[in-house]
């Protein structure tokens, strides 16, 4: 299964959800009112996270229903990304901020500042201990260019690594 948006197109608000083995749509998700930015499936398929505007839709990636709407950004968000456990999603926005909320009671559990630009993107560490963010954009909300890659220990929510970079997107690898 695949998702995809047409992100900036006059159905932008739409995801298709695909068989890629027959290489067909199996359904459309209706719901978001503005472009979805960012779309994530759990690890086990069950759950599909998706970003449009500054809002965050939870749907049941069997039913095709939604499930719940997050709120709590103050401006768009742009990268989603489940914890390798499936119970945590991470988003990064516009308004500078990550937050982390818990996918079974669907509540946010912390905001993460320090960016000080947009959070471009997001992504879990394979043991689910870090979280990365990138931020390398130009803030409309704070007028600012960060260009950082960060590291959040979620033990206890702490940034623990900052990289200056031209990169704005982070991901966190198995040690090799």
């Amino acid at each position: 299964l695949l998702a995809s948006s047409d992100q900036g197109t006059f159905d932008g608000e739409v995801i298709k959800l695909w068989d890629v083995g027959n290489q067909t749509q199996l359904a459309s998700l209706a719901g978001h009112t503005s472009s979805v930015d960012s779309v994530s499936f759990s690890p086990d398929g069950q759950i599909l996270a998706s970003a449009g505007g500054n809002t965050i839709k939870l749907w049941d990636a069997e039913t095709q229903t939604e499930i719940a709407s997050l709120t709590g950004h103050t401006s768009s968000v742009h990268s989603v990304s489940f914890s390798p456990d499936g119970r945590l999603l991470a988003s990064g926005s516009n308004d500078n901020t990550i937050k982390l909320w818990d996918i079974e009671t669907q509540t946010e559990i912390t905001s993460l500042t320090g960016h000080v630009g947009r959070v471009d993107s997001v992504s879990f560490s394979p043991d689910g201990q870090i979280l990365v963010s990138g931020s390398g954009e130009w803030s409309e909300v704070s007028d600012t260019l960060d260009k950082t890659v960060k590291t959040w220990d979620l033990s206890d929510f702490y940034n623990r690594a900052v990289i200056d970079s031209e990169e704005y997107v982070g991901d966190y690898g198995p040690n090799i």
